[in-house]
């Protein structure tokens, strides 16, 4: 990228353990917030070469992974209860966000940790 004269990274972490923790999640939300520490230090590291560093931080997504975690209909009802727009996102919902975050759009755009998560850190209902 520092050859080309520049480019984005776009890192994938979670609002786990950055606005929200749940129990027994402890090395997954610990994995996640380690993310956005890089994030901020390359972002500062590699801004100068004109390398932009971000971080999507989804909410639930409707993925394999997300429906053997949440296997019952009660475990859905809960996860998407903590969602301020009551669902949980499609996986082409949070592709949005990066594409956005790799294009010129966002050209001033470095460092940041941005929630993709439909409202659940801000939500308590």
């Amino acid at each position: 990228m520092i050859k080309q004269g520049g480019g984005s990274i776009i890192f994938t972490s979670t609002f786990v353990g950055y606005s929200f923790a749940f129990p027994g999640t402890a090395a997954y939300a610990a994995s996640k917030a380690g993310l956005i520490g890089l994030t901020q230090a390359l972002a500062a590291e590699y801004g100068p070469q004109g390398v932009r560093v971000n971080a999507i931080l989804p909410g639930a997504v409707d993925t394999q992974m997300y429906r053997g975690m949440n296997d019952t209909a009660e475990s859905q009802t809960f996860v998407t209860g903590l969602h301020a727009l009551k669902r949980v996102a499609k996986p082409e919902e949070i592709a949005r966000s990066a594409l956005y975050l790799a294009s010129d759009d966002s050209s001033f755009v470095t460092g940041t940790a941005s929630l993709v998560d439909g409202g659940a850190s801000i939500t308590r209902t």
